[in-house]
């Protein structure tokens, strides 16, 4: 069997293609009875527009390509979930695939995302060079997710990193903990603000900071406490953790247990982002919020403002990020 084809619908529904053209364009020029009979036929014959064909003839495209950093990272799932339900508003579609965290990798998904010609692209928590995302930027309207910049041709939306990271060592101080160690996000363009914003209040507290080099991934987790494990003796051990994402911590927490520590009895774990794994029942983890959806809305906003009013003035939004403590924190061991 041979897929339908324009010429298809338009037999079946004694039409002209030109007509038929129309209709899957959504023009105003057709009458509502021919319309209807134009659909009918598509229907029955399981006809679906070919999208990047139609964007090729009208030179506009409501595809939105939307490249992933890490398709394990629940977080990136949440933010989807919010562009998805923005891109339905606003009648566009979302084509996604991912760089797994590597600037080859994602320089490669770039230009495929780029080869469909979309109206757009979305890029979340990308490690790419700027020159690469200034270059696709020439070609259509790109925002970033959780990485910052100053091409005007790009959006961003990001949450407070510093203030988010302030918030953790906060609520920790507050409990009475004094040893308490940042496993930074390593590479990730979200790090440096977590980190700034750990050291200030460390020392706002008076307290000595520590950031052991880490990764945004469980396995990265694991070994930052067996770094820990090696550098201190049971007496003088971090009472506290300040990871730098909710999957650094549950690997972190993975690591203590099997360690022979308690979370939060011997040590309280502090993630970030508050994806829906910090939610699970079993995991129940105290982690600085970012509002998710809400940012993977206001990045098909961005683009649809673009793209449908004509915007050129890029934007900066900046979300103010806040703390949900659940059971991995707790007093400090006496």
């Amino acid at each position: 069997m041979t897929r339908p084809t324009m010429e298809d619908v338009a037999a079946r529904a004694g039409v002209s293609r030109a007509l038929v053209s129309l209709v899957m364009r959504g023009s105003p020029k057709v009458s509502e009875h021919r319309r209807r009979a134009v659909l009918a036929a598509a229907q029955d014959l399981g006809y679906q527009p070919h999208m990047l064909a139609r964007s090729l003839a009208s030179r506009t495209s409501n595809m939105v390509g939307v490249m992933v950093s890490d398709l394990r990272n629940a977080y990136f799932g949440d933010v989807v979930e919010g562009m998805d339900a923005a891109a339905q508003d606003a009648g566009l579609e979302l084509i996604l695939n991912t760089g797994r965290r590597s600037a080859t990798r994602e320089r490669t998904a770039l230009e495929t995302l780029l080869s469909f010609r979309p109206g757009g692209i979305v890029l979340l928590s990308p490690v790419l060079p700027a020159a690469a995302i200034r270059e696709a930027a020439r070609q259509c309207p790109i925002v970033l997710v959780s990485r910052n910049s100053s091409i005007a041709a790009v959006d961003t939306v990001n949450d407070d990193g510093e203030a988010g990271a302030a918030l953790a060592v906060d609520h920790l101080a507050g409990l009475g903990h004094r040893r308490i160690v940042h496993f930074d996000g390593g590479s990730a363009f979200t790090a440096a603000p977590r980190r700034r914003g750990y050291v200030a209040a460390m020392e706002r507290h008076g307290l000595e900071p520590l950031v052991i080099p880490s990764e945004h991934t469980d396995d990265a987790g694991i070994a930052a406490v067996g770094k820990i494990l090696k550098l201190f003796s049971r007496n003088a051990f971090p009472t506290a953790l300040v990871c730098g994402n909710d999957f650094n911590a549950v690997g972190a927490m993975s690591a203590l247990e099997e360690a022979g520590l308690r979370v939060p009895q011997d040590v309280s774990i502090v993630g970030y982002d508050n994806s829906s794994l910090a939610a699970l029942r079993h995991v129940s983890l105290t982690t600085v919020d970012q509002p998710r959806t809400k940012i993977g809305r206001l990045a098909v906003v961005a683009l649809a403002e673009r793209l449908r009013d004509g915007r050129t003035t890029p934007v900066r939004l900046r979300l103010e990020p806040t703390l949900v403590v659940r059971a991995t924190t707790a007093v400090p061991p006496r």
